[in-house]
């Protein structure tokens, strides 16, 4: 068991570190210049990171596969966003999308 003394130190060197990434890049940029290709390339891995994220979380549950109606629900909330649809309707059609195919059977 880990000890509350130790969650607390974790958690505010967690946070300064992450205070120090956010400051160190509107306080670097001026000094540090990188070439459009990089720019490009550092784009494309948060795009492609993304995905994975998103592939992994809606494909796998529990290192197995998670079944047709939770990719399917992702599915839906996917192409909602892409057209632009509001947030909480993009989230509702994705959940009832799920809901609805496991109430119907599917895994």
């Amino acid at each position: 068991m880990i000890s509350p003394l130790v969650l607390v130190i974790a958690t505010v060197v967690l946070g300064a570190g992450t205070f120090a990434f956010r400051f160190a890049g509107p306080a670097l940029r001026s000094r540090v210049t990188l070439s459009d290709r990089v720019e490009h390339l550092m784009a494309t891995a948060a795009v492609v990171l993304l995905a994975a994220l998103v592939a992994t979380s809606a494909l796998l549950a529990d290192g197995e596969f998670a079944g047709v109606a939770r990719p399917a629900g992702v599915a839906v909330g996917g192409v909602l966003a892409w057209r632009k649809a509001p947030f909480v309707l993009v989230v509702v059609a994705a959940a009832a999308t799920a809901a609805g195919l496991r109430l119907l059977g599917v895994p």
